[in-house]
């Protein structure tokens, strides 16, 4: 196995990602945590945040590149 595939197995899925933050939200929005959990959860929150939009990025350049390959001429 590459390094590649190593981090690609290693690394959240998106639906994960998804799952975690609205469990996240569930108990920010609860209300009665304390201070200092509820910035630990929002910490938490705003790298799940980024780790999904990089997910999205990626998936959406690899749609871009088919779209491309696909709309090329072939020989």
């Amino acid at each position: 196995m590459s390094d590649k595939q190593a981090a690609a197995a290693e690394a959240p899925k998106f639906e994960a990602i998804v799952d975690e933050l609205e469990g996240l939200v569930a108990r920010l929005e609860g209300g009665e945590l304390p201070l200092e959990e509820a910035l630990a959860l929002y910490e938490r929150g705003v790298g799940l945040a980024r780790q999904g939009s990089g997910l999205l990025d990626g998936a959406e350049k690899k749609v871009e590149e088919l779209r491309r390959t696909l709309a090329e001429p072939s020989p």
